[in-house]
């Protein structure tokens, strides 16, 4: 692991906030039961924590404890995404993270198949927050350095890196009905 993405994540272990290279754009993170992080984070993007916050992981054991995946064709369909750039709301097991899941009773989830995104997760040990590196309203970051100009001093850590190949935020899904809610 290079020195970037160890600083990065005994960052989040600390309970920092950082920027990090996803599928489509650069994304902000934390450790979700990081309240002052996502507070944070919120802060930054000008974010009403009411719309809910993504959680990206390693793998399907990461997310397990907090979510219930549907039964037959439904589960088929969202494990055979993953890992993959599809963000699927599914029903939550606990209540216990609202500034995650914004008061409601799921949560969006993806199994990251980006190799920096996925080690900051196997390195720290747990899902992480992912949303895009933005202002509310503003396009999202693509680059190191543009994530730095905008936003060095309100982060911890920014990861260097490239984003991946896709030109659009990953596809969400709701796994209670199948319904695409952004993307093809």
């Amino acid at each position: 692991m290079n020195e970037s993405l160890a600083s990065a994540s005994r960052t989040l272990i600390a309970g920092g906030l950082v920027a990090y290279p996803t599928e489509a754009v650069f994304g902000f993170g934390c450790v979700p039961w990081e309240h002052e992080a996502v507070t944070r984070l919120l802060s930054i993007k000008e974010r009403s924590w009411e719309k809910g916050l993504p959680l990206i992981a390693a793998s399907i054991d990461q997310i397990e404890p907090l979510i219930i995946l549907p039964k037959g064709k439904m589960r088929e369909e969202i494990l055979n995404s993953w890992p993959g750039p599809f963000t699927w709301i599914l029903q939550a097991k606990t209540d216990n993270l609202p500034w995650i899941s914004g008061g409601r009773d799921t949560f969006a989830v993806r199994i990251t198949d980006h190799p920096i995104a996925k080690e900051l997760c196997t390195q720290v040990g747990a899902p992480l927050v992912s949303t895009s590196a933005n202002r509310a309203g503003k396009p999202p970051l693509r680059r190191a350095h543009e994530v730095r100009r905008e936003f060095q001093t309100e982060l911890d850590d920014i990861v260097d890196g490239k984003v991946g190949d896709l030109a659009e935020p990953t596809t969400i899904k709701d796994g209670r009905t199948g319904q695409t809610l952004r993307g093809s």
